[in-house]
């Protein structure tokens, strides 16, 4: 996302980052935390889940001092763009939300998804317990058997650190900037890329 992130947030100003880390969301649900490129496009496609509460855009996978836009865009920290997404488990599971997500992502692709590029933007799957990852070794390697690909899944699995909420102009930024996200969101050539992979556009 960077040079089309630089063009669109001219005109934001971006608060003071309070830097620390979210743990826990609405009661009664549970976090979970999928990196699949741009968060803003990934905060939007978990939103559209049934038993989906909230859902956070941020950075995981460094340290709090750095945990912030410019940075992390530049490829100059640890981190990975990644969202916290909250659930209700009596309405879903984690295992179903692994599952939706794995056609909103390209598995093939190492270091980088669609326009953008860096390993801040790489896909990534991440466990909190056990339970959990092996949740995730079982349905990525499921994807693998079912011969869909003639490539090698890249997609790493990697276990649940810090989660820092990104800047509050980011959050739920398709809905607060519908004009500038769809746009971004066609430049990059994320929904034709979808298609040819899964065979139909991811929905919005």
């Amino acid at each position: 996302m960077p040079w089309l992130m630089l063009i669109l947030t001219l005109l934001c100003i971006t608060p003071t980052h309070a830097n620390q880390a979210l743990t826990e969301g609405p009661p009664g649900t549970q976090m979970a935390v999928f990196a699949g490129g741009c968060f803003w496009c990934t905060e939007a496609d978990f939103d559209k889940l049934p038993g989906v509460a909230e859902t956070i855009s941020g950075y995981i996978g460094g340290d709090a001092q750095s945990a912030n836009y410019p940075m992390v865009s530049a490829g100059r920290t640890e981190h990975i763009e990644a969202v916290a997404v909250f659930y209700d488990p009596q309405q879903t599971s984690f295992a179903s939300l692994v599952e939706a997500y794995w056609p909103t992502i390209d598995p093939l692709t190492a270091n980088a998804q669609f326009c953008d590029r860096g390993r801040q933007y790489r896909s990534a799957l991440f466990y909190a317990n056990e339970h959990q990852r092996a949740v995730l070794e079982t349905s990525r390697q499921a994807l693998t058997d079912s011969g869909r690909f003639a490539r090698p899944i890249v997609t790493e699995i990697l276990p649940q650190t810090a989660f820092y909420p990104a800047e509050e102009y980011h959050q739920d930024y398709y809905l607060k900037n519908p004009l500038r996200y769809n746009f971004y969101r066609s430049r990059c050539g994320r929904d034709a890329r979808l298609k040819e992979l899964w065979g139909e556009p991811a929905k919005r």
